[in-house]
C-alpha cells in the first residue's frame, strides 16, 4: 500500500489551516511514519504535483490522501478521521468523523 497526503498552499501563499492541522494530529498520534509521501497542492501553481492529483482525482478539499492498494486499485479520501479509522486502522469515535463531515459539509445541518 502507498499514502500519500496531499496538503494545499493558499493563493496568498498561506499553508491551508485544516492540513496544518490533520499534520499536527497524524505527528501527536505517531502516525505519520505511515504515510509515503506528502505533496502540495499549490493554489498559484495548476501545474503543482498536488493540484494535478486533485484535479485528476476530483477531489475538491484538502487535505487529502491517495491510497493505492497491491492490486492497483486507489481510494481518495478527503475525511480525515475516516482514513484513520479505514486505512491506518487506529480507533476513531464516531463524533469526530461526524464533527469533521459537518465542517466541511456547511450546508449540511443536523436532524
Amino acid at each position: 500500500m502507498n499514502i500519500t497526503m496531499v496538503k494545499k498552499i493558499l493563493k496568498d501563499g498561506s499553508p491551508c489551516r485544516k492540513c496544518a492541522d490533520v499534520l499536527r494530529q497524524l505527528e501527536e498520534n505517531k502516525l505519520l511514519n505511515r504515510i509515503d509521501q506528502i505533496v502540495v497542492a499549490d493554489e498559484r501553481d495548476p501545474n503543482s504535483e498536488g493540484m494535478i492529483l486533485a484535479k485528476k482525482h476530483d477531489v475538491n478539499l484538502a487535505p487529502f490522501f491517495v491510497v493505492e492498494e497491491e492490486d492497483q486499485a486507489t481510494k481518495i479520501y478527503t475525511v480525515y478521521f475516516k482514513f484513520v479509522k479505514e486505512v491506518l486502522s487506529e480507533g476513531v469515535s464516531e463524533q469526530q468523523e461526524i464533527k469533521e463531515i459537518m465542517d466541511q459539509n456547511t450546508d449540511l445541518d443536523y436532524l
